[in-house]
């Protein structure tokens, strides 16, 4: 006869806190997870205060006037895995996310509230040092509260309800410096600032716009200035490609819906002005999926392991947005940071929503880069032109005559005898331009023929193919490299024609095909260029 022994086994206090420093936390994530919290308590304002002391000490305050607590009610704020919200819709999830956000930062971990404007305020504490000394789960309340936070308090919420998050002995923000309270450090924390001041712009955009009437407003501050929202999508300028809503039976019974939205940004050229270019912040890292929970962005920006990042598609931005009632269908992580999909819906957003943004996206880019190239890029083979004019009759080569200009038939003579086809006959784009010419495309996606331009043997360059733009675009700025390109491409080009006979001219069509598809293929792992540097 068997038996069964129930035994109750709680965690080792110190080890169980201290690990949980390590659950993954980002500095902006972790701050993001707090002023969740304010969000949740109904707060209007929310003040943040990151700074360090003469002596380099680190220290956070977020401050607000939401709800606050009562001191049953921060107990229960400060356990680890703290009672459910009343609003399942709530920002805040798990009950963990203000201690092991902070603490992954902190050793010292203190939040100040009061349920009423003429409460006295309390304050409880995680200490790290004193659970390890303990050894046990221990809490420390008190109402002689951190003054500096008090004051805050009262600046945010006055006569009214509030709460401060305090972190205190911060430890894992920066890297250690010899001088904690230098130059290299006070830059370090700045720039820890200006990070975090953007993702806030961004993961609470709807809140901050006071024009976005989704949700609610709420004013934030992040050392005294305002934190002004930054729409990815840039509505106001970008084009609305693709949208749609799909409703989902859960497993409950219940239905719920998500909705996704493919906006295509302009081009830097495109935009009004140079100051709402840089607002848009146009850059291959910014391309991908917006993932957005009860109208805060939770994950953003990146294509969800179905594509790679490319720059033909750094304009193409989606959102995708959902509320609580799909948390558990869409696995949402304890840091309310990521998703993971179902692969019905993977296979739908991949087949068939988004091929259409992401081909019209890459067929703008493609356009626009061209447009670009071909205006930056004047001029870029002139040096070429001058040094093949210099040359040309110490490179000699066959004559060429126009036998007819209207059908492109030419007469040409060489070695072999003489022989008739069709070259493209043409005139000089620009003055000189008679011996090299980029063109913006030629029959059969060829990267280069031989032509004849005002009477003299030429090469026409394909500016649209692949090797133009990752090989030439590169070094439209370097002349020799330009000169070594071009000259090799014009001695094709005049080689095949001192070589023709009738019976291989075609052999030479096929031989230019055949030379710019195994081009097209060793330039495929080549890095993009970018265009707008490489061509100003």
């Amino acid at each position: 006869m068997s038996s069964l022994e129930e035994i109750e086994l709680p965690p080792d206090p110190e080890r169980v806190i201290v690990g949980l420093r390590d659950t993954g936390y980002e500095f902006d994530t972790a701050v993001a997870d707090i002023v969740d919290n304010s969000i949740a308590a109904n707060a209007t304002k929310v003040q943040l205060w990151l700074a360090a002391d003469m002596r380099g000490s680190i220290r956070l305050m977020i401050a607000d006037n939401g709800d606050g607590m009562n001191r049953d009610g921060l107990i229960n704020a400060m356990q680890y895995g703290s009672k459910a919200r009343p609003n399942a819709a709530s920002l805040g999830k798990y009950g963990l996310g203000l201690k092991t956000a902070s603490t992954a930062f902190c050793k010292r971990l203190s939040v100040i509230s009061r349920a009423t404007g003429s409460a006295m305020p309390l304050m409880a504490t995680w200490d790290l040092y004193h659970v390890a000394k303990v050894n046990k789960w221990s809490l420390l309340l008190s109402d002689d509260c951190d003054i500096e936070a008090i004051d805050l308090l009262n600046e945010v919420a006055t006569l009214h309800s509030g709460t401060v998050v305090l972190w205190e002995k911060v430890d894992r923000l920066i890297k250690d410096y010899v001088d904690p309270a230098g130059g290299p450090a006070k830059k370090a924390l700045k720039a820890k600032e200006e990070a975090l001041r953007h993702h806030i712009a961004m993961v609470y955009q709807r809140f901050l716009d006071p024009n976005d009437d989704r949700e609610r407003n709420v004013e934030i501050e992040l050392n005294g200035k305002a934190v002004e929202a930054w729409d990815p999508f840039q509505v106001k300028l970008s084009e609305l490609v693709a949208q749609d809503t799909i409703e989902t039976e859960l497993p409950d019974g219940r239905y719920a819906s998500f909705t996704i939205r493919a906006f295509i940004l302009p081009r830097r050229e495109e935009f009004p002005d140079d100051k709402a270019a840089a607002a848009a912040m146009l850059s291959n890292d910014r391309q991908g999926i917006y993932i957005y929970r009860e109208n805060r962005l939770i994950h953003g920006a990146d294509w969800l392991g179905m594509y790679q990042k490319e720059p033909h598609l750094t304009g193409l931005r989606v959102e995708f947005s959902f509320d609580h009632k799909l948390d558990d269908a869409f696995h949402l992580d304890i840091k309310k940071s990521q998703i993971i999909l179902n692969d019905d819906l993977a296979n739908w957003l991949q087949r068939e929503f988004l091929p259409a943004p992401r081909r019209e996206a890459n067929r703008r880019s493609r356009e626009g880069q061209q447009k670009q190239i071909s205006k930056r890029g004047e001029g870029a083979h002139d040096t070429s032109n001058n040094n093949i004019r210099n040359r040309e009759a110490a490179a000699g080569g066959p004559r060429v005559n126009i036998a007819d200009p209207n059908t492109g038939e030419a007469v040409v003579e060489n070695k072999h005898g003489t022989t008739r086809l069709k070259l493209t006959i043409t005139s000089a784009k620009r003055p000189g331009e008679v011996f090299v010419q980029p063109v913006d495309g030629i029959t059969n996606g060829l990267l280069f023929q031989p032509a004849l331009v005002e009477g003299h043997k030429a090469v026409q360059i394909n500016t649209t193919h692949s090797y133009y733009l990752k090989v030439y675009v590169p070094n439209l700025n370097r002349s020799v490299t330009m000169q070594g390109l071009d000259s090799l491409m014009w001695a094709l080009c005049v080689a095949e024609l001192s070589t023709v006979q009738d019976i291989t001219a075609t052999m030479f069509q096929d031989m230019r095909y055949e030379v710019s598809r195994i081009l097209e293929k060793l330039v495929e792992t080549l890095p993009e260029p970018d265009v707008e540097r490489n061509v100003a």
